[in-house]
């Protein structure tokens, strides 16, 4: 209970900033996973970035299946681009089915084909048209909306802390887009307006709790250059330590909504529509987390370090360090040296010269 207890308070004493070459190393793994999935796998897009066709199902009255629906499809000579999703629940549950792009006449025919395999009314079924232009109309004003965001965290981050801090805020967060990006390419989720809502949404956690521990590490290296106590990287790691619990606890209050929306929506009831959503953000507060007590912190001490100033202090350090240590050292001969003359004396030695004054003892008659 006692480890419990030091994190609770914020007493533990791991070695966050010591062991980052560690975390470097891991990260960069991760990484190139990440960019080999990428190259090899890709992504699979949905059919608003690729364009293409979406029939709508309704499923009121009916007992279909997503099963039923994509043979059907694919016996009319047109098979799904990506399994059938539902979509509500109750009156309003639906069943949207993507294909590829067809004409209006070709969407006309697959919308009888289907109709008549399932044995329901052509009116049950709403066919749209989506062309790739919308996507990439979305994508674009995506990463327009993501450019700035980084450029004004980042003059934040400058103003408030230093610019050392900024950067390593915006390497742990392209860490974090490089590693949930990675994970959709690896499983082969659908890439959707969702995705790209979620993306921008773990960004805002990712700083949040990363602007936290920069917050301690100020803190805690206020006027350190005026001493000789302790180095940067000394506090900053216990800055770390003393803002674990609160990173453990916001990750996992984050966390446990967006597990459940990820394996009990998606997974158990199998809700399709929410599974895009939900992994984006699961992995993305994961790696937030993880970036912003591994990563973060350790990289704006590996870049505060190499300043002169900061290099002098280190040496400032270890000296008096040093210096104390031999201090006690010699003590410690000292009092060894004193202890090992003192029974001498007692088992004896000459005896002590006579204080000065002192009256000289009769001798009993």
């Amino acid at each position: 209970m006692s480890r419990f207890t030091a994190l609770y308070r914020g007493e533990t004493r791991i070695d966050f900033i010591g062991s980052r070459k560690r975390w470097y190393l891991a990260s960069a793994g991760l990484i190139l996973i990440c960019v080999l999935s990428f190259v090899i796998r890709g992504f699979n897009y949905g059919v608003e970035f690729k364009g293409g066709a979406t029939f709508q199902i309704l499923t009121q009255g009916t007992k279909l299946s997503t099963t039923e629906v994509s043979t059907a499809f694919t016996d009319a000579g047109t098979a799904p681009q990506s399994a059938p999703q539902v979509v509500g629940s109750g009156a309003s549950q639906q069943i949207v089915v993507a294909t590829a792009t067809l004409t209006p006449q070709q969407e006309q025919d697959l919308q009888a084909k289907v109709a008549t395999a399932l044995g329901i009314s052509k009116t049950k079924i709403n066919p749209n048209v989506i062309g790739s232009q919308w996507g990439h109309d979305t994508t674009i004003k995506a990463l327009e909306g993501l450019i700035i965001f980084l450029i004004v965290v980042s003059i934040y981050i400058s103003l408030r802390f230093q610019w050392r801090m900024a950067v390593g805020g915006m390497l742990a967060l392209l860490h974090d887009l490089v590693i949930a990006a990675g994970v959709y390419s690896l499983v082969g989720f659908e890439v959707t307006p969702s995705t790209i809502v979620g993306l921008l949404t773990i960004l805002g956690f990712s700083l949040y709790d990363t602007v936290v521990v920069y917050d301690k590490v100020a803190e805690n290296s206020k006027d350190i250059l005026a001493g000789s106590r302790t180095t940067y990287s000394e506090a900053a790691n216990l800055a770390v330590n003393q803002t674990l619990m609160r990173s453990i606890n916001t990750s996992l209050i984050a966390l446990l909504p967006v597990a459940g929306l990820l394996f009990v929506g998606a997974g158990i009831l199998g809700v399709g529509t929410i599974k895009d959503l939900a992994l984006i953000l699961f992995v993305g507060l994961a790696s937030g987390a993880y970036s912003s007590l591994f990563l973060a912190t350790p990289i704006v001490v590996d870049l505060t370090e190499r300043e002169p100033a900061y290099k002098a202090l280190t040496k400032r350090v270890a000296a008096k360090r040093a210096s104390e240590r031999k201090r006690v050292t010699d003590g410690d001969v000292v009092a060894a040296g004193a202890t090992s003359i003192g029974p001498a004396r007692r088992g004896g030695g000459p005896a002590p010269a006579p204080k000065v004054g002192a009256r000289p003892q009769r001798k009993r008659k």
